[in-house]
């Protein structure tokens, strides 16, 4: 019998419940193991829930009890999530979470603490909600070396988006209707402006090429600043705009990790992935490449996700399997501007100066453009060698990097 405590019943830990409750029989069949849920840790009260009786406001009660086995945490952020998990692996007992943050953040010096105390730190449902993508890189890919990760991570972003391309909605109008279908938070900022991504591809670099990376080494970019204008010009090149997180290995080893909307060229599978819908592409040496697409968040795929790292556990109680990594170094990253690709460029500048500055383009075009508005796609640059051309134009501009 393995005993599980969970951290609270909101979206995600309320959906761990009805998933450990309604598949039971399943699970202990493929864990070996009876999976029984014995305590819930919330602060609020819960007296028509069918778990009522396993609620508990004193985390203590948990962290003392040698019969619970497994801790999820779902309570989300940093501070008392952080605090959980480090009494919990100091006790011996596993951790499972869906907390990008806190892995994104703290993830090294956990899963530190869970190898020395015999246990393990899981995290599967941190990155893409119900879709396979930690296990994944860690085993089936482990026999690569990883060139390249690209994925839309966020689905409340992509779904902004796809509202934008297919309805002609502005980006106020498409949050709205995001938050109204309950896609967005009443406060949407860690979506809108990236950090979500940020966090994710910091995991997911992190696993993938063994060193700690954390959010402020990554260049972070939303999509607040992306118009219908951007959205018809791309839509004439032949592209749709997708908010991306990217890590690049280089040569030399160093990394670009960096989270930015882009224009996705519609041969690339990545521009077909809409509404709340995440998909993430891996680049290995040996493999090429290999796509992972499904619902990035909701209850039950992230509910989905935690349960089976849970019976992961649960498997391998007597050899602990965690996930490892090396310590963050300040020199594995560099900055992004280095990265040479295309550029999309929006402008005031008139067609001819353009051309006298950049050279040959990609000349866009869309219906009902103002006068002396004129759209472009570059050859290949860095971003210091655009900076320069841009401020040779003397125009304010827009500017978004094509994803080759």
């Amino acid at each position: 019998m393995v005993n599980v405590a969970i951290l609270g019943f909101g979206v995600v830990g309320s959906g761990v419940a009805e998933v450990l409750s309604g598949n039971a029989g399943q699970i202990g069949r493929k864990a070996a193991e009876s999976i029984r849920l014995k305590y819930i840790l919330d602060v609020r009260e819960f007296p028509d829930s069918p778990f009522a009786d396993k609620f508990v406001k004193d985390f203590s009660v948990i962290e003392g009890d040698p019969d619970v086995d497994i801790v999820v945490e779902t309570i989300g952020g940093v501070r008392a999530a952080k605090d959980f998990t480090e009494r919990a692996l100091k006790a011996g007992k596993s951790v499972v979470t869906s907390n990008k943050e806190l892995v994104a953040t703290h993830g090294y010096d956990l899963l530190r603490l869970a190898e020395e105390h015999g246990a393990s730190y899981l995290f599967e449902a941190s990155v893409g909600g119900g879709i396979p993508i930690i296990r994944p890189l860690n085993q089936c890919l482990a026999a690569n070396e990883i060139e390249e990760i690209v994925g839309i991570l966020n689905g409340t972003t992509n779904y902004i988006l796809t509202r934008m391309i297919r309805a002609g909605l502005s980006f106020e109008d498409a949050l709205k209707e995001a938050q109204h279908n309950g896609y967005a938070e009443q406060d949407p900022t860690a979506d809108i402006e990236g950090h979500d991504a940020c966090r994710k591809i910091c995991i997911l670099s992190s696993l993938a090429f063994g060193r700690h990376i954390y959010p402020s080494q990554v260049p972070t970019e939303g999509i607040t600043g992306v118009t219908l204008a951007d959205v018809a010009y791309a839509a004439s090149g032949a592209c749709k705009i997708k908010l991306l997180g990217r890590c690049i290995r280089r040569d030399d080893g160093k990394l670009y990790v960096y989270v930015a909307p882009h224009l996705v060229p519609d041969e690339n599978p990545l521009s077909g992935v809409e509404d709340v819908f995440n998909a993430i592409t891996v680049k290995g040496n040996a493999v090429g490449d290999v796509m992972f697409y499904g619902r990035g968040a909701g209850k039950l795929p992230t509910a989905s996700a935690v349960v089976a790292d849970v019976m992961d556990v649960a498997q391998h109680r007597r050899d602990r399997n965690s996930l490892r990594w090396g310590p963050g170094d300040p020199e594995a990253v560099v900055p992004a501007a280095g990265l040479a690709s295309p550029w999309y460029v929006r402008t005031q500048a008139p067609a001819e100066r353009v051309r006298e500055v950049f050279g040959a383009v990609k000349a866009l075009s869309r219906p009902g453009a103002q006068a002396g508005e004129s759209a472009f796609v570059t050859s290949a640059m860095d971003q210091n060698a655009l900076e320069e051309k841009l401020a040779a134009l003397g125009a304010g501009s827009a500017k978004m990097r094509v994803l080759e």
